[in-house]
């Protein structure tokens, strides 16, 4: 039996994987060429402690006053994109307490699940597996008090997370000195290297026999009533038993081939590493009013953040850099950072689901199409999880842990 996946970011290479190990003969479709996807530059944090959907209360006012500076760490584009209207009036439908709450275990437990498999995979693979938790500063007294609150909850639904004053802090990073009120520490969650664990999966992929097809765009799936029998892609046309649609942010465009609706915007982010020339950080941090992350990575940090809705825009705002550049010392009054140049900037298109939640299982009337896709900001987080589900379900097996909040039809 043939698996054929279309998308060669860390969801297909996982899906890949296990695959390969449930003993299907696979191949790997990549428009690319498998070296620059958004899971390099990802800020490598694995995070049970991110089991609040993007679709949160209150994201909708942030998101407004947000909106309008060129700086913020959100923007819409504006214009009537029936595309982004569609998407947008799904998310406000999402975006309420309620769904927050139901959507909290299952993203919980898959991020649960997706970390004892880094545990695992890290057995025998190099990629960086450090476990010191990740910090989340406030400077504010609200959000620190929200922060306690979300502390509060997630030590009920059995994580590690210790709220720590401000001399706690102190005594963790007392290099750095963090200017803040205080932070949460989530010791349950981890952090990697991005750039190793995709060099690994590619090895070792190719040391099972998958094959990895690069430069392959998908052109055409044909579909006869409830199956998909086989697809174009770059010129060539490959049958498979069963396909697996792991397309990240293009996965609407993919989707449709075969007839199928799919709600899903990009959401582009921003990165770079660098040596910051100051004291070293020894645990990743999320800096909560900000909403910029670092993460030391390979004996330098990476910096990220920004999430901009304006579809397929491929021109770096060196404004939005600025603002994450800037918000450093404002937490690290220590930390030498300057403005890197725009070459040294990445940016990737992460696969924004209207309920924050991703879509994982098998497409709607079509018996032989499998959805990996729309893991927004957690793709790397949830990778693996979501390769071994994709595996159980070709087997028929039961998952290994409830996905009916990931089904990728309820949209529909």
């Amino acid at each position: 039996m043939k698996a054929l996946i279309i998308g060669g970011g860390i969801i297909g290479l996982s899906s890949a994987y296990y695959l390969s190990e449930a003993g299907w003969e696979v191949e790997v479709l990549e428009a690319g060429d498998f070296a620059d996807n958004c899971s390099y530059g990802n800020l490598g944090m694995v995070v049970p402690s991110h089991f609040v959907p993007l679709a949160a209360p209150g994201i909708v006012a942030q998101g407004v006053r947000w909106m309008f500076n060129s700086s913020s760490p959100f923007y819409i584009k504006p214009g009537l994109n029936s595309k982004l209207i569609n998407w947008g009036l799904k998310f406000l439908r999402s975006a309420n307490a309620k769904q927050a709450e139901a959507a909290a275990r299952p993203l919980l437990e898959l991020n649960l699940f997706s970390k004892s498999l880094y545990e695992e995979l890290a057995t025998h693979l190099n990629f960086g597996l450090e476990k010191k938790g990740i910090l989340m500063y406030f400077k504010t007294e609200s959000v620190a008090e929200e922060e306690n609150h979300l502390a509060e909850k997630a030590r009920a639904m059995g994580l590690d997370a210790v709220y720590l004053s401000r001399q706690e802090v102190l005594h963790l990073e007392p290099e750095q000195q963090p200017d803040v009120l205080g932070a949460v520490h989530y010791r349950c969650d981890a952090h990697l290297h991005p750039n190793s664990l995709m060099r690994e999966m590619i090895t070792i992929l190719k040391q099972k026999g998958v094959r990895l097809s690069a430069g392959k765009p998908l052109q055409k799936m044909v579909r006869d009533q409830d199956q998909i029998k086989e697809i174009i892609a770059g010129g060539d046309s490959i049958k498979a038993d069963l396909f697996v649609m792991a397309s990240g942010s293009w996965l609407p465009e993919t989707m449709k081939q075969a007839g199928i609706s799919i709600p899903l915007m990009p959401g582009k982010g921003y990165s770079f590493t660098g040596n910051e020339g100051g004291p070293a950080l020894r645990i990743p941090a999320i800096l909560c009013e900000a909403r910029v992350a670092i993460t030391p990575m390979a004996g330098q940090l990476r910096f990220g953040g920004t999430m901009e809705l304006a579809g397929f825009q491929h021109k770096v705002s060196m404004n939005r850099v600025r603002g994450i550049v800037e918000s450093v010392p404002r937490y690290f009054p220590a930390m030498k950072l300057e403005m890197p140049r725009e070459k040294e900037v990445w940016y990737g298109f992460r696969p924004c689901s209207p309920d924050g939640l991703p879509f994982i299982g098998y497409a709607k009337n079509v018996r032989n199409l499998l959805v990996a896709g729309g893991h927004a900001m957690m793709g790397l987080s949830l990778g693996p999880a979501t390769g071994k589900l994709i595996a159980e379900l070709a087997q028929s097996q039961s998952t290994s842990v409830d996905i009916s909040a990931f089904d990728p039809n309820r949209f529909s």
